[in-house]
């Protein structure tokens, strides 16, 4: 008879999620998970297969927590132009922690299918939640109707990647702040 589960799956899970986001899928080794996440090594590939197939649900995870927070600060403030300026706050104020997202794009790009078939759906979430908030924007007249707002759902998420891998390399909150401001100008 196997023994039952004796930890929470879910912690775990996030514990592994904040060693793959400082160290990318090539950087961390199964002992670094296993420390983190304080299972043992058995118990991890029982629980979530192999050290890639891990790395997958931990993108999964963290993806669909960032999705469902840039949508909510999307739909903030009274105007839509509102709630897009608060979305790159968001993104300016948690820059000095390590994107998972970004990295799994700035390690793989699309060389592997099966990342891309996690990324691809929360991606494509958040880009139609931008053009609908543009779309807003426009109607409420703070964002030229003439400009397509496909091009400017893109525009933002490139913002956000910039804004992070700027963080990254050791841009202060000032110059974040400053990558912001120049985004929401380019909308105007």
């Amino acid at each position: 008879m196997a023994r039952p589960r004796e930890f929470d799956a879910d912690a775990a899970l996030d514990s592994a999620i904040g060693v793959f986001r400082e160290h990318g899928f090539e950087g961390t080794s199964a002992q670094m998970l296993v420390d983190a996440m304080g299972i043992g090594r058995q118990s991890l590939y029982n629980s979530f297969g192999d050290k890639w197939q891990l790395y997958r649900s931990a993108v999964r995870r963290y993806g669909e927590a960032e999705r469902a927070a840039h949508i909510e600060a999307l739909r903030s403030g009274p105007r839509a132009i509102d709630g897009i300026e608060a979305m790159l706050r968001r993104v300016v104020a948690t820059a000095g922690q390590p994107c998972l997202g970004t990295s799994s794009i700035c390690e793989f790009g699309t060389a592997r299918p099966d990342l891309v078939e996690e990324r691809a759906p929360l991606a494509h979430a958040i880009r139609a939640a931008v053009a609908d908030r543009v779309r807003e924007a426009q109607a409420e007249g703070d964002i030229p109707p003439g400009l397509d707002r496909q091009a400017i759902a893109e525009f933002l998420i490139a913002s956000f990647v910039g804004i992070r891998v700027a963080a990254r390399g050791g841009a202060g909150p000032a110059a974040l702040a400053g990558l912001a401001d120049l985004a929401l100008r380019a909308l105007r």
